[in-house]
């Protein structure tokens, strides 16, 4: 008798083992549509956890064409492979859509919520003006969140970003003056506004070329490198003169004040070129745009190494707002990673939405919850 289960044990050994090929997972389900005016998509994966994130994307120029239907952000991907859903909205209007975003952002959240019923929790993430858009939602409307994650975040006030951006644009004139094919008016002027931005970013180009030095100067005190300074230049003008348009004219002004950092400081705030406000279009970035630092769910930042659209002054900016807002909990920054503007990997975005999601994790555990981490 043991001879024959050896015999038949030894049969069982030498047959081929055959597997079967694992199933392909199935694809997510996909709906999309429009609601007043922004274009929007919402994707579930087949193994959805019962999260939902709201993807709000960054800075889109102002005649930009729109692929109809609306594809999917380049993270989208790997956030459903963690087994979230995606809603994500086109926004009503393109350019500096801060204000229209966050409302679009809003009525997509209430539709997907309404469409998927059983929304266990749901988060915003949002991508360089999307940064913004993320947390000027968290702080407006945080009963509807979990929390939060800005990458690569615009993360100020409008009115201090508006001044950052003028900053830039009259320093370049102060030591670029009558630049062969730009405006005698200057960057911040109706006559740069109407230029393309290919004639644009060339004009200021072939300026930092001829003086070297003053070039080099100029980016030290802009953070950015050599190499960076035409395009962060033409896309400060370009978001500033979109921001003037918005708000029905110049946001902000420069009259008092009192600049730094610019080599002969004494000469430079004698020689500037000085601009007033429009005061309606001031009360719209102090308003629509506002940032106050008043948190009250989990936030996490990140940036990118060498950003030269957000630079280390602008990158400190929120982090301090709300320590002196008295934020509980405080924005948790995370490390920076990558490099360039948004330069993250699409493992590095799920991974700061984890930090996000940390503290409900152990709740999940200690409840019970499976959690799928």
């Amino acid at each position: 008798m043991r001879t024959f289960h050896r015999l038949v044990l030894a049969l069982v050994l030498l047959i081929p083992h055959v597997s079967q090929a694992a199933a392909p997972p199935a694809p997510p389900r996909t709906s999309s549509g429009e609601l007043q005016g922004a274009r929007w998509r919402l994707d579930v994966p087949a193994g959805w956890n019962g999260e939902l994130v709201m993807l709000a994307h960054g800075y889109e120029p102002v005649g930009v064409p729109q692929p109809s239907p609306m594809p999917a952000n380049d993270s989208t991907a790997s956030l459903l492979a963690a087994g979230y859903a995606v809603a994500q909205s086109a926004y009503a209007s393109q350019g500096w859509a801060v204000s229209d975003a966050i409302v679009d952002m809003e009525r997509l959240r209430a539709h997907a919520v309404s469409e998927l019923k059983d929304v266990r929790r749901t988060w915003i993430l949002g991508f360089s003006m999307g940064g913004a858009v993320a947390i000027a939602t968290l702080e407006r409307l945080p009963r509807h969140y979990a929390g939060g994650v800005s990458l690569c975040g615009a993360n100020l006030p409008g009115e201090q970003l508006a001044n950052d951006l003028l900053t830039t644009l009259v320093a370049f004139d102060y030591f670029f003056p009558e630049a062969k094919g730009l405006p005698r008016q200057g960057l911040a002027s109706a006559e740069a506004a109407a230029l393309p931005q290919m004639e644009l970013y060339q004009g200021i180009a072939a300026a930092l070329q001829t003086r070297p030095a003053v070039a080099a100067q100029l980016a030290v005190r802009l953070q950015v490198s050599v190499e960076a300074l035409p395009g962060t230049i033409s896309l400060h003008a370009m978001i500033l003169h979109e921001l003037a348009t918005r708000a029905g004219g110049m946001p902000v002004g420069n009259v008092t004040t009192v600049y730094r950092g610019f080599g002969d400081d004494k000469a430079f705030n004698a020689g500037v070129q000085r601009l007033a406000p429009a005061a309606p279009a001031q009360r719209y970035v102090r308003e629509k745009l506002a940032l106050t630092g008043a948190l009250k769910r989990p936030l996490v930042i990140q940036f990118n190494n060498n950003d030269p659209s957000i630079v280390p002054r602008m990158q400190a900016v929120y982090p301090q707002l709300a320590e002196h807002a008295g934020a509980t909990p405080l924005p948790r920054v995370l490390p920076a990673v990558g490099e360039g503007h948004c330069g993250f990997a699409d493992s590095q975005v799920v991974e700061a939405l984890k930090a996000a999601a940390a503290p409900f994790r152990v709740a999940d555990r200690i409840s019970g919850r499976a959690y799928p981490w």
